[in-house]
C-alpha cells in the first residue's frame, strides 16, 4: 500500500516534467514548419537586397525586429488557401474551391505562440524544480534552468534547427526592467541607507579595481610569446575586464535569497551588484570608444571620469523625476481605481527607457523611481491595488529570471566559440583574486569607520557571493566584430566564469553557510513594541546628535523628515490622508463602516469586537450577549493595521520642542543654585560625620559603638566603670572645634574638687559625656609635651578612640561647623 503511495506521488511530481515535454514536442513541430515556410521579415529584407546574419531571425529576436522594421504584409501576397484570395480567383473566372471549413495560419500567430511556448516551458521547469525538493534544496534553481536551456538547445540543434540567441536588446528592454523594478521597489530602505557608504566603496571602488585589474593582467597574459594573443591591445583587455568584474544582480537574487542570509550581507552584496551599473556602463562605452581613436589625450580621460557622475547622478535624477511625476499622478485615482497599478509600471519603465536614451544607469534610474514613488503611491492607491503591484511584480520578475537563465543554456549551444586554455584559466583566476583581494583591502578600511564591523566570515561570504550572470554575457554579445574580432573568445571566456560562479560557487555558498555557522535571515515579523522601539531609539539619538552639534546620519533622516512632512506630503498625498495621524480616522472609519452593517443586518446577535461600547449603546442600549464572536481579519487588513501602528503611535519628536546646542538660553542663576546646592550637601555630610563621632548616648550604660571601639583600640587595658562618677567629659577649644588637637578628657572626680556640689537638676544633665570649653593655657607652658590633669593611660587610650572628629573643612569654606559663642 505504502509503495502504492509512493507512486501516485512520485507520479505527481512528475507531471510537471511531462509538460515540459509535451511543450518541447510542441516546439519540434513550430520550429521545423518555420523553417519550411517562408518567413515575411526574409522575404521583405530579400526584396530590399539587405543581407541578415543567420542568428537574426531567431524567435526570440524577431518581437524586436518585428515592431521596429518589419513592414506590414500587402494582401496580395498572402497565401493562395486564404478565403480572399478564393474571391478573387472566383472573380477573375477561374475554377472555384469549395469553402475552407478549417484553414490555417501559422505566420500570423507564429511570433506570440512562440514567446507562448518559451513561457510556458520556462513555467513549467519552475514548477517542477519546487515540487521535488530534494532537488531544490541541493541544487540552486538558476543552475537547474541553466541545464534546462542546454538541454533544450542541444535538442533544437540534433533536428536540425538552429537555436535561439539570447539578443542583448530583448535582455535589456524587456527581461531586465522586471527583476531591477521588483528590487527597487521593494527595497528595504532602512538597511539600505544605513550601509550606502560600505555599499558605494564596494560598488564603485572595489569594480574599479577589478576591471582594471584583470585587464591589466590579461594584457601582460597575452603578452607571452607561446599564447598567440599578442594581436589583443590593452584597451580590449580593459574593456572585457570591466565586462567581466561586475557582480550580477539577477544571480545574486537567484542564489542569495535561497539560502536566507541575513540581512547586513544580503544588502551589502545586492546593494554592489545594484550600484556597479553606473561603472561598468561608464567603462564599457568609455573604452568602446578609445578602440576607435587613433590617440587617446589627457582630455579625453578626464571627461571619461566626469561621465562617471553624468551617468549615475543622471540615472538618479531621472528616476526621481518619473517617480514624482507617478506620486502626484495617483493623488487623482480614487475614482479609477483600476487603473492605479498601470501608472506604476508604466512611469517606472519610461524612467528606464529614458536613462538608456541618453546612455545613462537605467538600472540606477529605475531604483531611484520605485524608491521615490512608493510612500506617496501606497498611501494613495487602494490596498487591492497595492496587492496587484506586489504579486505581479514578483511574477513577471519570475518568469525574467527564468527566461535569463534557459537562454542563457540556449544561447551557449548556439552561439559561436573560440576555445583559448590560457585566456579562459587566466580570466577565472584574475577574476577571483581580483575579488578576494579587494574585498579583503576594503573591509580593512571599511571597518575603520564602522560600528558594526565585517567579521572574517562576513568578508569570505561577501567574496565569495560575487556571482556573474547574463549582464557580462550580453554586454559581450554587443561588441563590435570591426573593433574586437576576439569576441567570440571574450564570449566563451564569460559563458566559463558565469557557469562557474553560479554552478560551482551558487552550489557551495549554502553548505559552507552553515558550516560557518553564519547568522541567517530572521523568518518572523518584528511585533509592534519593537517598531516603536526602534522608532524611539532613532529619535532619541537624533536628539542626542542635536545637542552635541554632531551631525550624522540620524540628523540629516530626521531633517528629511520634516522636509517631507511639512511640503511633499502635502503635494503628492490626497486629501485627508496627508495629515497625521491616521490612526485615529482609521479608528472612525472601521468604526463607522462595522456601525451601518450593523444596523442594516438588524440583528445584535453577532457583535464585533472592533466597535466601541458608546457606538453600541447609540445604536441598541441592550446587554452586551456573554459570548461574542470575533471578526476574522484577514492578512491583508492586519498589514494595514500595523502599517498605521508603526507611523503613529510614536510621535514624541514631531510633537515636543526640539532643542540643540545653539537654541539652548543661558541661566544666569544656574550657576548660583548650583554652588548653594553644593555647599548645603556638603554640610549635611559634615554634619552627619560630626554626629557619628561625637554624639554619646546619655544613659549610663555604654553604647555597643562606644564599647567596640574600645575594645578594638585596647581589649586588655578596658575595664568597664561600675559607675558614672567617674565619665570623662569632652572639652572643646571654640578658637578650632574641628581640630582634634582641641579634645582634651578630664578626670571628672578632679575637676569636681574644685567647684561647688552640683544640684540634682545639673547632675541629670551632666551625666555622660559632656561638652566643655578648655581653658586656656598659661603663658610660657607647652601645650603638647607638658602633661596634663587628664593625661593618665586610661584617659588617652579613650582619647585615641575619640580622637578623630570627621573629615576637616574644605579651605573655601571660612566659618567654623560650630560657630563661635555657642
Amino acid at each position: 500500500m505504502r509503495a502504492t503511495v509512493l507512486g501516485r506521488s512520485g507520479s505527481f511530481r512528475a507531471l510537471p516534467f511531462l509538460f515540459g515535454v509535451a511543450a518541447l514536442l510542441g516546439l519540434l513541430p513550430v520550429l521545423h514548419s518555420r523553417g519550411s515556410q517562408a518567413d515575411p521579415a526574409a522575404d521583405a529584407a530579400a526584396d530590399a537586397a539587405v543581407t541578415r546574419p543567420s542568428h537574426a531571425s531567431k524567435a526570440f529576436l524577431a518581437p524586436v525586429e518585428s515592431i521596429t522594421s518589419a513592414p506590414p504584409l500587402p494582401p496580395e501576397s498572402r497565401p493562395a488557401s486564404t478565403p480572399l484570395q478564393n474571391k478573387s480567383a472566383a472573380g477573375h473566372g477561374k475554377s472555384q474551391k469549395l469553402f475552407p471549413v478549417l484553414d490555417t495560419d501559422y505566420d500570423r500567430i507564429r511570433q506570440p505562440f512562440e514567446i507562448s511556448l518559451w513561457i510556458l516551458l520556462a513555467c513549467l521547469m519552475k514548477l517542477g524544480f519546487h515540487v521535488i525538493p530534494t532537488i531544490s534544496s541541493i541544487v540552486p534553481e538558476s543552475c537547474l534552468l541553466i541545464v534546462v536551456g542546454l538541454l533544450v538547445g542541444g535538442l533544437i540543434k540534433a533536428v536540425g534547427e538552429d537555436p535561439p540567441i539570447l539578443s542583448s536588446d530583448v535582455f535589456f528592454l524587456f527581461l531586465l526592467p522586471p527583476i531591477i523594478l521588483d528590487a527597487g521597489y521593494f527595497l528595504p530602505l532602512r538597511q539600505f541607507t544605513e550601509n550606502l557608504g560600505t555599499i558605494l566603496i564596494f560598488a564603485v571602488i572595489g569594480t574599479l579595481w577589478n576591471a582594471f585589474f584583470v585587464g591589466s593582467l590579461l594584457y601582460g597574459l597575452c603578452q607571452i610569446g607561446s599564447t598567440g594573443l599578442n594581436d589583443i591591445s590593452l584597451i580590449a583587455n580593459l574593456l572585457f575586464g570591466s565586462i567581466i568584474s561586475a557582480v550580477d544582480p539577477v544571480a545574486v537574487l537567484a542564489v542569495f535569497e535561497e539560502i536566507h542570509i541575513n540581512e547586513l550581507l544580503h544588502i551589502l552584496v545586492f546593494g554592489e551588484s545594484l550600484l556597479n551599473d553606473a561603472v561598468t556602463v561608464v567603462l564599457y562605452h568609455l573604452f568602446e570608444e578609445f578602440a576607435a581613436f587613433d590617440k587617446i589625450t589627457i582630455t579625453n580621460i578626464i571627461l571619461g571620469f566626469l561621465s562617471f557622475f553624468v551617468v549615475s547622478l543622471g540615472g538618479v535624477f531621472v528616476g526621481v523625476v518619473y517617480g514624482v511625476i507617478a506620486a502626484f499622478t495617483s493623488r487623482f485615482t480614487s475614482h479609477i481605481r483600476v487603473i492605479e497599478p498601470l501608472f506604476v509600471f508604466l512611469y517606472s519603465y519610461m524612467a528606464y527607457l529614458s536613462a538608456e536614451l541618453f546612455h545613462l544607469s537605467g538600472i540606477m534610474a529605475l531604483i531611484a523611481a520605485g524608491v521615490v514613488m512608493r510612500p506617496y503611491v501606497e498611501a494613495n492607491i487602494s490596498h487591492k491595488s497595492h496587492t496587484t503591484i506586489k504579486y505581479f511584480l514578483k511574477m513577471w520578475s519570475s518568469v525574467s529570471e527564468t527566461l535569463i537563465f534557459i537562454f542563457l543554456g540556449v544561447s551557449t549551444v548556439a552561439g559561436k566559440h573560440h576555445w583559448n586554455w590560457t585566456f579562459v584559466i587566466g580570466t577565472l583566476l584574475f577574476c577571483l583574486v581580483a575579488r578576494v583581494l579587494g574585498v579583503l583591502g576594503l573591509t580593512w578600511f571599511i571597518n575603520k569607520f564602522r560600528i558594526v564591523k565585517l567579521t572574517p566570515k562576513d568578508q569570505f561570504i561577501i567574496a565569495y557571493g560575487g556571482l556573474r550572470g547574463a549582464i557580462a554575457f550580453s554586454l559581450g554579445y554587443l561588441l563590435d566584430y570591426e573593433h574586437f574580432h576576439m569576441r567570440e573568445m571574450f564570449l566563451t571566456a564569460i559563458i566559463t566564469v558565469i557557469f562557474f560562479t553560479v554552478f560551482v560557487q551558487g552550489m557551495t555558498i549554502r553548505p559552507l553557510v552553515d558550516l560557518l555557522a553564519v547568522k541567517k535571515k530572521q523568518e518572523t515579523k518584528r511585533s509592534i513594541n519593537e517598531e516603536i522601539h526602534t522608532q524611539f531609539l532613532d529619535h532619541l539619538l537624533t536628539g542626542i546628535e542635536d545637542i552635541c552639534g554632531h551631525y550624522g546620519h540620524h540628523h540629516w533622516k530626521d531633517k528629511l523628515n520634516r522636509f517631507n512632512k511639512k511640503y511633499v506630503k502635502k503635494c503628492l498625498i490626497a486629501g485627508e490622508r496627508s495629515k497625521e495621524p491616521q490612526l485615529i480616522a482609521f479608528y472612525h472609519k472601521m468604526e463607522m463602516k462595522q456601525a451601518i452593517e450593523l444596523v442594516e443586518s438588524g440583528g445584535m446577535g453577532k457583535i464585533p469586537s472592533a466597535v466601541s461600547t458608546v457606538s453600541m449603546q447609540n445604536i441598541n442600549p441592550k446587554t452586551l450577549p456573554v459570548e461574542r464572536i470575533l471578526p476574522a481579519l484577514s492578512k491583508d487588513k492586519e498589514e494595514e493595521i500595523r502599517k498605521i501602528l508603526r507611523n503613529n503611535l510614536q510621535k514624541t519628536r514631531q510633537r515636543l520642542r526640539s532643542y540643540n546646542r545653539h537654541t539652548l538660553v543661558a541661566d544666569p542663576y544656574e550657576e548660583a543654585w548650583n554652588q548653594m546646592l553644593l555647599r548645603r550637601q556638603k554640610a549635611r555630610q559634615l554634619e552627619q560625620k560630626m554626629n557619628n563621632y561625637l554624639t554619646v548616648p546619655t544613659h549610663k550604660i555604654d553604647s555597643p559603638t562606644m564599647s567596640r571601639a574600645r575594645i578594638g583600640s585596647d581589649p586588655l587595658a578596658y575595664d568597664p566603670k561600675p559607675n558614672s562618677e567617674n565619665l570623662p567629659i569632652i572639652t572643646i577649644d571654640p578658637a578650632s572645634p574641628q581640630s582634634p588637637e582641641s579634645v582634651d578628657l578630664v578626670n571628672e572626680a578632679i575637676k569636681g574638687t574644685n567647684r561647688l556640689p552640683p544640684s540634682p537638676e545639673e547632675e541629670e544633665d551632666e551625666e555622660g559625656l559632656v561638652m566643655r570649653a578648655k581653658e586656656p593655657s598659661s603663658p610660657g607652658t607647652d601645650d603638647v609635651f607638658t602633661p596634663g590633669t587628664g593625661d593618665s593611660p586610661s584617659n588617652q587610650r579613650i582619647m585615641r578612640c575619640l580622637s578623630d572628629p570627621g573629615p576637616r573643612p574644605d579651605p573655601d569654606e571660612g566659618e567654623p561647623f560650630i560657630p563661635k559663642g555657642q
